[in-house]
Formats: C-alpha cells, sequence, structure tokens
C-alpha cells in the first residue's frame, strides 16, 4: 500500500516539475519572441498572438495539474461527493 502512495507521490512530483520548466521557458521566450518582432517587422505586433498562445497552454497545464484539485474537481472528487451523500444518508 506505501508503495502505491508513493508512485502516486513521485508522479505528482514530475508533473509539477514539469509545469515549473514549461513556466521557466515560457518566461525567457516571451522577452525574445518581442524582441525580435520589435527588430524585424515594428509596424506590425504579431507577438501578442505567439504571447497569447503560451499563455493560454500555461494555464491549461496548470490547471492540468494544480487547477482540478484547487476547483475541487481532482482525482478524487467522486470519491469525496460519494461520501458526502452517504453522510446525508445518515
Amino acid at each position: 500500500m506505501q508503495e502505491k502512495y508513493y508512485l502516486k507521490a513521485k508522479k505528482q512530483a514530475e508533473e509539477i516539475k514539469g509545469f515549473y520548466i514549461h513556466l521557466i521557458v515560457t518566461v525567457f521566450t516571451i522577452p525574445i519572441i518581442v524582441f525580435v518582432n520589435l527588430k524585424f517587422v515594428p509596424d506590425f505586433y504579431f507577438f501578442w498572438f505567439a504571447v497569447g498562445g503560451m499563455l493560454i497552454a500555461i494555464f491549461l497545464h496548470w490547471l492540468g495539474v494544480f487547477g482540478f484539485n484547487f476547483l475541487g474537481l481532482g482525482k478524487n472528487w467522486e470519491e469525496r461527493k460519494t461520501k458526502e451523500i452517504i453522510m446525508n444518508f445518515k
């Protein structure tokens, strides 16, 4: 039983690490995209499309790693809801 919890915790830690790496890469990439846009095509600000897409991707990644648990809709939501309903019957 302990091994099951250990493997689950290890997987969660890897997901969190992946999110932080994604966040760091995004933070360092956005200024490069803005610089390239303003240097080579100063009349058209295309960087907003790239930055918007990257921020949407970061949000979706956050939602997958932290968000559903933060909102109370994580993997154990069904278990918690079932216990809550059972308690209401008593």
